[in-house]
């Protein structure tokens, strides 16, 4: 089994992970089991570096708010701003002030200095405006629709005014609310007035996709891909904030759906503009269902992953990354009886595995899933191997 093992391993670079391939997907997923560690963000620098150097991928899209990450976008293809108002007003969860975040902004504007549009790299933030204890208002999403439609189309089209949206909105802080995360109570989220603007969104979003040839010609395709960038962001938040307000035992499991649904048809539209590398946690990018235990109990949802994939078919590809030790976050060395025991027991600092021919090579060993020692780290499970299409191990996760 250890020989086995052993021929399965490559250097980690995108020409290996190519090669676990049958060919170049449009959406290529770099999973990870713990968020904030500097040395695993420089590892996914390093392979879009690569990816987009040597395979043509032109879009980098992270696990972080789809609005903000307008921000970074535009400080990379046109340089709109500066690189510190880019990391600051870019990155949701203060993911913005991780160094290889900064660095990753950096090269790409670096990169795409005095390239035609064709060349340029893009980031997408492919998250939902949410956190786990709540979610934004949908104002910043509706109100930006509302506005491109009103400059692009006649006003007797559009189904309300911006007052209109303005009054049903209301203070921000009714949508905003943390306590609502733990009393379904206190949520807008099925009053009358965001019924209301439930049916508007979705007469505003039917009013783009009508007029879809003319506002392409008029405001260009970037512009219009933007504006369905917020149609799907207010009726996803609108859905979101609907959820917060349900009292049933199913309501947890709602609430994780509608954000990886947020997720998936974000991913969707990246791939719909060219080959992408796409970087978040393992959970939101597996082909199989994604657990997680609240203060509920258990629930489980189908990831954004797994929505993805049943769309895109052999386009998607999906690698995990699993680690040895983070010793700063109380992560020791893993048991000989886990998959990461196993790859510890490799020579090798960090290294790309075929995991179809790593779960065949295991087949008859009965290795459990590693327990995690605290909440921000999700171990890999083993029955999840042969849903991979590769496996990035890295060893030792040093302090940043």
């Amino acid at each position: 089994m250890a020989t086995d093992i052993k021929d399965a391993v490559r250097t980690v670079d995108a020409a290996a992970v190519m090669g676990l391939l049958p060919g170049r997907p449009r959406l290529l997923a770099l999973g990870e089991p713990t968020h904030g560690e500097d040395a695993l963000l420089r590892l996914r620098n390093e392979l879009f570096r690569q990816f987009v150097e040597q395979e043509g991928y032109r879009t980098i899209a992270i696990e972080s708010d789809c609005l903000m990450g307008l921000v970074v976008d535009d400080y990379v293809t046109s340089g709109t701003g500066t690189l510190d108002e880019a990391v600051e007003r870019g990155f949701s969860h203060a993911w913005g002030s991780l160094a290889a975040n900064r660095e990753l902004v950096r090269w790409m504007r670096a990169h795409n200095e005095g390239r035609p549009a064709s060349e340029r790299v893009r980031f997408a933030g492919f998250d939902g405006p949410l956190e786990i204890s709540g979610a934004a208002s949908p104002r910043q999403a509706l109100t930006a629709l509302h506005g491109y439609l009103s400059a692009g189309v006649e006003a007797d089209l559009l189904p309300c005014t911006a007052e209109t949206l303005d009054h049903l909105l209301g203070a921000d802080e009714r949508w905003t609310d943390p306590a609502v995360m733990t009393d379904p109570a206190r949520s807008v989220g099925r009053s009358a007035e965001a019924g209301r603007l439930r049916l508007l969104a979705d007469e505003l979003v039917a009013l783009l996709d009508a007029q879809t040839p003319h506002l392409i010609t008029a405001t260009g395709r970037d512009d219009w891909d933007r504006a369905r960038l917020y149609g799907r962001t207010a009726t996803g938040l609108l859905r979101y904030h609907y959820g917060m307000a349900d009292t049933s035992p199913a309501r947890m499991a709602r609430l994780c759906a509608s954000r990886d649904m947020m997720m998936a048809h974000n991913l969707l539209a990246v791939a719909a503009r060219g080959p992408a590398l796409v970087h978040a946690h393992n959970s939101h990018l597996q082909r199989e269902k994604s657990t997680m235990r609240m203060w509920q109990g258990p629930v489980e949802w189908w990831s954004a992953g797994a929505l993805v994939s049943a769309r895109l078919g052999a386009e998607y590809a999906f690698v995990a990354t699993a680690l040895g030790t983070i010793r700063h976050q109380g992560v020791d060395t893993p048991a000989p009886n886990t998959v990461e025991g196993v790859l510890y027991a490799l020579p090798e600092d960090s290294c790309v595995i075929d995991a179809p021919r790593l779960a065949a090579a295991l087949g008859g060993e009965r290795l459990g899933r590693r327990v995690s020692p605290w909440f921000g780290y999700a171990p890999l499970d083993p029955a999840h191997l042969e849903n991979s299409d590769g496996l990035v191990f890295v060893k030792d996760v040093p302090r940043s």
